[in-house]
């Protein structure tokens, strides 16, 4: 089953979302404009919006009161794939150049200011101060994640319990966010808040968690970059940590780490040997064991439809392509 298919239900309300985020995203310089259409139109399975949708149908569900929530989650994730393409000097994104590629550094992070100052600007428009409270605290922490990052760059003192923190600040928390603003735009009850808040964050890790499990084991097509690409921008993900256990593994990665660049030959070397050494499949059992705490959160709420489309679809993107 394709993912789409699971939310095809809300087909006409995500074509509302859509048109509000091409007219939240117009400025008056055509730089600018030009810059934010390209990212919204390089696409995007826009998960977010759809966890605020269904989070919502567990309240009062009423698309134009809803849909201020969703475009804002929607817009700050745009504005932080931008600004992540800077700092990993990155040139494509789903196979498409990048906006720092396109123009430069410069106006790739004040297109990415630009975006993140529309999705305050919108949100304001949900009269609730505890949502507008929530989403701010999600874009410090999320700033927060991404400095630890570019702190943890090539570093390999970290531990694992770093690596946990950084992908919950930079991935699971604005899912977990996603499904709590939609419940609250919703007016759900607070303990149905607090159960979709849950499932979102144990979706998000094991969302990220398998994206970094698919960077070693993915294709260039279906990544839209190189395999190992993390590893080459010397980010130490969930299966390298598993592999540093074995000694000759670590002893090879200093070597590399320690030159801070690092070639395609020695990160194919790397990736075998991760493969080899069972981090993969270790990694994988992490990333179930969030899913089952998700499914777990979302037993403790009603059982709707939109209970059921939430399960389906933390199932597809927690174990995606292995």
């Amino acid at each position: 089953m394709k993912l789409t298919t699971i939310y095809s239900h809300l087909r006409n309300d995500l074509s509302t979302i859509e048109k509000d985020l091409e007219k939240t995203i117009e400025a008056q310089h055509s730089i600018l404009q030009d810059a934010s259409t390209q990212l919204l139109k390089a696409g995007g399975k826009r998960i977010r919006p759809v966890f605020v949708l269904l989070s919502a149908q567990f309240g009062k569900y009423d698309v134009e009161r809803v849909k201020r929530a969703a475009v804002a989650l929607e817009l700050i994730h745009m504005a932080s794939l931008v600004h992540d393409d800077v700092i990993d000097d990155a040139s494509l994104r789903r196979g498409k150049p990048t906006i720092k590629a396109q123009w430069d550094n410069r106006v790739a992070m004040y297109t990415g200011d630009y975006i993140f100052a529309r999705s305050l600007e919108y949100i304001t428009y949900l009269n609730k101060v505890e949502a507008h409270h929530v989403l701010s605290q999600a874009i410090v922490d999320m700033c927060l994640g991404e400095i630890e990052q570019i702190r943890d760059q090539y570093n390999l003192d970290q531990d694992i319990k770093d690596y946990f923190r950084r992908i919950k600040r930079k991935t699971a928390l604005l899912i977990s966010v996603s499904c709590e603003l939609g419940a609250l735009a919703g007016d759900a009850e607070p303990d149905i808040q607090l159960h979709l808040k849950r499932f979102g964050y144990y979706v998000g890790m094991a969302f990220q968690i398998t994206d970094d499990i698919l960077d070693f084991t993915a294709t260039e097509k279906q990544l839209g970059k190189p395999a190992g690409s993390d590893l080459q921008q010397g980010n130490i993900t969930l299966p390298v940590f598993f592999a540093r256990e074995d000694q000759s593994f670590e002893r090879h990665l200093r070597e590399v780490m320690d030159k801070q660049t690092i070639t395609r030959v020695e990160i194919e070397s790397l990736i075998g040997a991760i493969k080899e050494l069972g981090a993969i499949d270790r990694s994988k059992e992490i990333a179930d064991r969030y899913l089952e705490k998700a499914f777990h959160a979302l037993d403790q709420v009603p059982d709707m439809k939109a209970k059921r489309s939430l399960r389906q679809i933390a199932e597809y993107i927690g174990r995606r392509n292995y």
